[in-house]
Parts: C-alpha cells; structure tokens; sequence
C-alpha cells in the first residue's frame, strides 16, 4: 500500500503550508460544481466531467488541509490516492469509485460523446454530496482552523 511519505519520496507530492484562503476558494469551486453539475440542460457528459471535478476539488481540499500539493505527472490520480491516506480506509471504496470516474472523465473529455448517463450523474452526484459531508467534518475536526 502506498503512503503519503511514499508519495513524497517518488516526487508525486510536496510539502506546502495550507492557506485557509486556498480551502476556501476549493470549497467554493465544489459548490459551483455541484450546482452546475444539476442543470439539466447540460449533457449528462458535461454534468459527469463537472460533478467529478466537485468530488475531485473535495479531495485536493484534503490534501491542502494537511499540507501537500500534487505535483509531477497524474495529479488527479495522486489526489485521489491520497484520500484514504488522509482520511482512513472508510473512504477507500469511495477513492476507488472516484478513480475509475477519472478514467471515464477522460474518456468524457478528449474521446467522445454519450459516454455518461443520467443514472452515471446521479450516482456521482451522491457520491460528492456524501464525500463533501465526509470532509466538512473533518475539516471542522482536523482542522478547524481551516473550516
């Protein structure tokens, strides 16, 4: 399993000091994504790239929180593996879901077209909503500095 000293040593992340200016715009992103990501008239595609990026900024926000900035190749894939890192295994099945809608956001983005459903939207957008309940409090516990 990989660790966050792991990451460090491979060049994937970096030490920085958090700015509570910095969480606060990522939270903010998060919530402009969600509400996007809900606007039917949008494609499914568009909604599923913007609700990812929502699930995505709630990660880094994880990351910022305790110091770390991606760096290197494969940013989303590092954010992502961090999250259980950070957060503990109870998260583990969300990073794993996550990750496999970072594949499919690529596809969404650079390949093609109709790769999303609205059931696909739907799902992603609980799994956001339950990551950004998940991270609000323990931002508030961890960190409340930051909150």
């Amino acid at each position: 399993m990989m660790s966050l000293q792991r990451l460090l040593d491979r060049g994937r992340l970096r030490r920085l000091p958090p700015a509570s200016s910095e969480v606060a715009d990522l939270l903010r992103v998060v919530e402009r994504d969600l509400t996007d990501a809900r606007i039917e008239a949008l494609s499914a595609d568009r909604r599923f790239a913007t609700a990812y990026n929502a699930a995505l900024q709630l990660a880094t926000v994880v990351l910022r929180a305790e110091g770390y900035r991606t760096q290197g190749v494969a940013h989303h894939h590092t954010t992502i593996e961090a999250l259980p890192l950070i957060l503990g295994v109870e998260v583990a099945e969300t990073a794993d879901y996550l990750d496999a809608c970072r594949s499919r956001r690529n596809t969404v983005d650079y390949d093609g077209i109709g790769i999303a459903t609205e059931a696909d939207v739907q799902e992603l957008l609980r799994e956001a909503e339950a990551l950004r309940v998940a991270v609000s409090g323990w931002l508030k516990s961890a960190h409340p500095e930051l909150a």
